[in-house]
């Protein structure tokens, strides 16, 4: 009995001397099998976007999301965002877009966090090994569509939120929410929402926080930038008709012929691409910013392995980085109306279509790329002087995101990570797009950080996408962590 009571009494002096932040990071750790209970309640709601026959799912889990920030004392708009139309006509609900709020001290610091709970689709004959909407764990990671992108971190931002409460700690600061169902189909009216909602809603939000995007290795990361996205298709016509290569082959100037020539003259063996003056807008790489990458975690070796490649087009893992993010890069997706099935088959295809995208970095503009990509492919096909007809298409085109790294935001993300894992941030770009930042950082004017919680080996929109249980249960650390030293800063 009296081993009994002295064992209390040092629990109770080791509570006083902690810190108020230490005490939720150890009720975290402890309550990690209640959070990956939680995570596997959201991981079985089927909230595919780009599935029209599980719109009502991803509407479910919209209402979820929001009955789980109520349930956390914050209030909640469930925004209506119209209907869309099908390709067959059809007209279906768009889901809703879910605000939220939570705490509203003039005194505290303002933070909106953004993320997004509809996923890729998934099936088990994708090449799954476990069911996509049942969360496993296995070796320690738990598997499932939509644990890393975007439900497993959205969760841990709540959880990290119920910690505080729990332990009947203040919120360090106010928060705001912007959760929303159709970013996996390209956030239909999000732009407008955000517009409409930014002198009301957010017009007190001082930071912004994106948890969906990934480390580049092992090691946590702060990404500050993203590349945007300019997609073209070029189609060209020859014949009002499919022709036999027997009758015609060697007559006619074929459109096939015409397409592999436009696309093969849009960038050259080494990845350079050939449009003239699409490297004048690239804002010049300085010193101080070479001195960002020389402390990236990134193996090379590793990288090839992992694609299953022997060689790359750069030598040196700060020029495969800076060509990964800080450069334009062009690359080659694919030809529509082309023979491409089993066996042979000898047409001469009437119309074919090539599509190729152009990754942007900062300073570039979508619609200069296209005047410069329609001039050039013009001259190109002019050249060869062929009575087949070309037309260029920009089918969509977004800016690429930056933001500035001594930001006081980027300060707080780093405190945090060193408090959490006891190591410096790799801070990183993103080789993809993601245009939620952008367009947060356009319409509010504030600024914009990444803080990821998932690892590069995530398979995000791949089969078998998994979130390590470490990452996910250290992720709710972070996020709690975060948001003490943004209140302090």
């Amino acid at each position: 009995m009296i081993t009994l009571i002295v064992f209390s009494l040092l629990l109770h002096f080791a509570m006083e001397a902690s810190s108020p932040l230490d005490q939720v990071l150890q009720y975290i750790d402890e309550h990690q099998d209640d959070y990956v209970k939680h995570l596997k309640e959201w991981i079985a709601i089927q909230s595919e976007s780009g599935t029209p026959t599980k719109r009502d799912e991803v509407i479910r889990m919209m209402h979820v999301v929001g009955e789980t920030i109520e349930r956390l004392g914050g209030t909640v708009e469930v925004t209506d965002m119209g209907n869309e139309e099908l390709p067959s006509g059809k007209i279906i609900p768009l889901p809703p877009v879910v605000l939220g709020e939570l705490g509203k001290d003039p005194n505290k610091t303002t933070v909106c966090i953004y993320g997004h709970v509809d996923v890729q689709p998934a099936r088990i004959k994708d090449g799954w090994t476990t069911d996509p909407y049942v969360l496993t764990e296995k070796n320690g990671n738990l598997y499932g569509r939509g644990s890393s992108d975007d439900k497993g971190p959205i969760l841990a931002w709540l959880h990290a939120i119920e910690a505080f409460q729990a332990l009947k700690q203040e919120l360090p600061v106010n928060l705001k929410f912007i959760f929303e169902g159709m970013e996996e189909s390209g956030s239909s009216g999000l732009d407008d929402l955000l517009t409409k909602k930014n002198e009301i809603f957010f017009s007190n939000v001082e930071f912004i926080v994106i948890s969906d995007s990934a480390w580049l290795s092992k090691k946590p990361a702060l990404t500050y930038g993203t590349r945007g996205l300019c997609y073209f298709i070029i189609e060209v016509q020859g014949a009002n008709q499919d022709l036999h290569s027997g009758s015609y082959g060697g007559t006619v100037h074929e459109a096939m012929t015409d397409l592999i020539a436009l696309l093969d003259s849009l960038v050259n063996s080494s990845g350079h691409i050939l449009i003239p003056g699409i490297d004048s807008d690239v804002v010049p790489l300085t010193d101080e910013e070479c001195l960002l990458y020389e402390p990236i975690e990134f193996n090379l070796e590793a990288f090839k392995h992992t694609i299953g490649t022997t060689e790359l087009l750069h030598k040196t893992k700060m020029d495969v980085l800076l060509h990964r993010w800080r450069f334009p890069s062009l690359s080659i997706h694919g030809i529509e109306g082309a023979f491409s099935g089993p066996g042979t088959k000898t047409v001469i295809p009437a119309k074919v279509k090539g599509k190729f995208s152009i990754r942007l970095v900062p300073n570039m503009d979508p619609e200069k790329l296209s005047n410069q990509v329609k001039t050039y492919l013009n001259g190109v096909f002019a050249e060869r002087r062929t009575p087949n007809k070309l037309r260029i298409t920009l089918q969509s085109g977004s800016k690429a995101w930056f933001a500035d790294v001594t930001d006081k935001l980027y300060n707080a993300g780093r405190r945090a990570i060193r408090k959490v894992f006891g190591i410096e941030a790799d801070l990183i770009r993103a080789g993809g797009t993601i245009p939620i930042a952008r367009m947060l950082q356009h319409t509010m004017q504030k600024s914009v950080m990444m803080l990821p919680i998932g690892g590069a080996d995530d398979g995000t929109h791949s089969r078998n996408e998994k979130l390590s249980r470490e990452s996910y249960i250290n992720g709710t650390k972070l996020f709690a962590a975060f948001i003490t030293e943004i209140s302090q800063l």
